[in-house]
């Protein structure tokens, strides 16, 4: 079993810091390499850089919450989200297919308890809308 996990490329666990401007303010992040590759492919599919990308989840999750907190760990779970989510084939392994252009309430469908944020179903309202489609 665990030859699968041990037979990684260090340099894929080894960490980068990169300087992102954020509304004018420089921050810096600093993220395992395997992190960078996956928002990487993350913004490709919507057409933007991966500073793009990661203003954009910056800007909306400003507005969603109103703080962000940890912020390199909100987009280490995001890049495993999304990898998850590929994996339950939420979201297609086809990269040609914009991130955008899905339908959320049919992605986040059904999803285990501690997957979504509190106060939100699993099961979002119009969900059976959703099951005609």
């Amino acid at each position: 079993m665990c030859e699968i996990f041990i037979s990684a490329h260090p340099e894929s666990y080894a960490s980068r810091t990169r300087s992102v401007r954020l509304h004018g303010v420089v921050t810096s992040i600093r993220l395992e390499n395997l992190y960078w590759e996956v928002l990487a492919e993350i913004g490709q599919r919507d057409g933007m850089g991966v500073v793009q990308l990661i203003e954009k989840l910056y800007d909306e999750l400003v507005e969603a919450r109103g703080e962000v907190g940890n912020f390199a760990s909100f987009l280490r779970v995001s890049a495993l989200r999304y990898q998850a989510l590929q994996a339950r084939q939420r979201i297609p392994m086809d990269l040609s297919v914009p991130i955008g252009s899905l339908n959320a309430r049919k992605v986040l469908r059904e999803l285990p308890p501690s997957w979504v944020m509190p106060g939100r179903p699993a099961n979002p309202s119009g969900a059976s809308e959703l099951q005609k489609a």
